[in-house]
């Protein structure tokens, strides 16, 4: 009688669950499985914030230092190989197994971090942990593009910024509160920045376990294995090199070795994709699509030029102006909001008009305007108070890019490609994000050296008292200052010249990113606007099956009454629903 009371309720909860009939969800629904989206949204993207401000102190307790970019690299490679296979396989079966599984496997995977005894073993259960990662902000697009109509989807867009923004500002500051704790009930403080990921991703696994229940229907496919393989054999030695190369050297033996086996990779993997069409884990035809096409190519350009702001603004409010990584995460507050706000004026107005078109190339100017301004602006001795208008004006030109370049491509694709499209947009904004991380540092300390040896040498020649205290600097090498920056703390009369040497350095990187933005407006000019659709994903493909079962039985009707004729002609193709038709 329990289980049969169980059963039934379940069977009610599932039902209280499910769209209607005809694949619309009530405003209600929506909400609730916003909630458990919400959850795992923030899980992870407060988790890359948290581990990269404790980062120093969890690598001198496992005596690794020197290893620390590993832990960061493994998390950055499983990550971002694992975004398309989750979309690819949202499509086939549906995105709430696979959600459920990415939310329990970086819970597992945060869990042995907590654990880990060494660098190593800290590098290999992050890996486990992106594999999670990879699907929680990927997957959570799909779900919302599969419940919302692309007209009313840029009102819930607001919810995601929410999530963005909080966890950009709260992630240093519980950070540094763990790190800071030398024991925290009998562990050290910095375990418990992975421990804290258990019950978030307890809530949001019941949550989406109670509340999402998509329909969908399975469809005979072949699983692109070949294809999984190659992208890895092609985007390994390509993380690692960028990870690496500065390290090792752009033109060393390893890097020469890490792009042969790349472009081995590659060409692999343009060959599975051929041979498996429209069961490829990244279909060729998608690319025919011009919306599809721009936006990826517009995702690889802004994922390298924004994260040029978000990446270096931190260290120059640490270095240059002494915050600590808790004050820093603070201090850039003002382009958090105006992340959010983007995200809230982007979504409001496309909804109103339904045109998004206009977003992300007045995001663009926004974002060449603020990083070129930081350029100039930017001194040793600059306010932050100065620089506030300016983070504000990037976190808008933000906003107005992140959400619109996904509805316009879950717009323009089929409704049975939405998971694979959209991955595949996060997949290259990833990959943009990690070329422009490597090219960025790779200026940073190509150039660093220069600029504050020149500034040292320009102070000593004019105090004696500067230049012994040069000369002692000089004996512990560059490298070893660029290393360990807080040495230079110890030499109180040249604090001011490498700090203007590190501020020339970073204005050269900003004005060099805001070079790059600057491309993607050109792009996004061939970004077609298209009509939104008033149907979401699962509404549009139960519509294009009814369609297909209509015609199909008209056309079995037409057989009989014309005495089982053969046809003289091939029918035209019907056009899937949400077709560019640019293409």
């Amino acid at each position: 009688m329990s289980q049969t009371t169980a059963a039934e309720r379940g069977a009610r909860r599932r039902d209280a669950a499910a769209p209607d009939a005809d694949g619309t969800f009530s405003h209600g629904q929506i909400v609730t499985i916003l909630v458990g989206l919400m959850v795992a949204m923030f899980l992870a993207a407060l988790d890359q914030t948290v581990v990269s401000t404790a980062i120093r102190t969890i690598a001198d307790d496992l005596q690794g230092y020197d290893l620390q970019a590993w832990a960061t690299t493994a998390f950055l490679i499983t990550s971002t190989i694992a975004t398309p296979l989750y979309g690819k396989l949202s499509d086939i079966y549906g995105p709430r197994p696979f959600y459920l599984f990415a939310i329990g496997i970086f819970v597992v995977g945060s869990v042995l971090c907590g654990m880990a005894d060494s660098m190593y073993q800290l590098a290999a259960f992050r890996a486990v942990q992106g594999v999670g990662a990879g699907g929680l902000m990927a997957l959570a697009f799909v779900i919302i593009g599969s419940i919302v109509p692309p007209r009313e989807r840029s009102r819930y867009q607001g919810y995601f910024m929410a999530v963005f923004g909080s966890s950009s500002v709260l992630g240093p500051v519980i950070g540094g509160f763990f790190a800071g704790q030398g024991s925290l009930l009998g562990l050290e403080g910095w375990r418990w920045i992975f421990f804290i990921n258990v019950p978030l991703g307890a809530i949001a696994f019941v949550t989406i376990w109670r509340v999402l229940h998509l329909p969908h229907e399975r469809r005979e496919h072949r699983i692109d294995w070949p294809g999984a393989l190659a992208l890895i054999t092609f985007l390994v030695p390509l993380l690692v090199v960028a990870e690496q190369g500065r390290i090792w050297g752009w033109g060393s033996g390893r890097a020469l070795a890490c792009y042969a086996i790349g472009a081995v990779g590659f060409l692999l993997f343009m060959a599975a994709e051929r041979a498996y069409r429209d069961d490829a884990l990244l279909p060729l035809r998608l690319f025919r699509n011009r919306t599809f096409t721009v936006s990826g190519v517009g995702s690889v350009v802004m994922g390298a030029g924004m994260f040029g702001g978000l990446l270096l603004l931190p260290q120059y409010l640490q270095i240059v102006h002494g915050s600590s990584p808790t004050v820093a995460g603070l201090q850039m507050t003002p382009l958090v909001l105006g992340i959010m706000s983007g995200g809230i004026i982007s979504g409001t107005t496309i909804s109103r008009t339904g045109k998004y078109k206009t977003f992300p190339l007045v995001g663009v100017a926004l974002m060449v305007i603020a990083l070129l301004s930081l350029s100039f602006v930017v001194k040793a001795d600059t306010s932050v108070w100065l620089m506030v208008p300016f983070m504000v004006m990037l976190g808008l030109g933000l906003g107005f890019n992140f959400q619109p370049v996904i509805l316009a491509v879950q717009n323009a694709v089929s409704p049975r490609e939405i998971g694979v499209a959209t991955s595949s947009v996060t997949f290259f904004r990833q990959m943009g994000g990690t070329i422009g991380t490597a090219a960025f540092l790779s200026v940073l300390f190509t150039r660093l050296p220069t600029e504050v040896g020149g500034r040292i040498a320009e102070t000593a020649a004019e105090n004696p008292e500067a230049a012994g205290q040069a000369q002692q600097l000089a004996q512990g090498g560059m490298d070893g200052l660029l290393a360990d920056t807080t040495r230079i703390a110890e030499f109180p009369l040249l604090v001011a010249p490498f700090r203007e040497g590190f501020t020339a350095t970073i204005d050269l990187v900003f004005l060099i990113a805001a070079g790059v933005v600057a491309i993607g407006f050109f792009v996004f000019l061939f970004l077609p606007q298209l009509k939104l659709s008033d149907k979401s994903g699962i509404q549009a493909l139960q519509e294009s099956e009814g369609a297909a079962t209509d015609e199909g039985d008209a056309g079995e009707q037409a057989m009989h009454g014309a005495g089982a004729a053969a046809p003289t002609s091939t029918p035209p193709p019907v056009g899937r629903p949400g077709d560019d038709p640019t293409r």
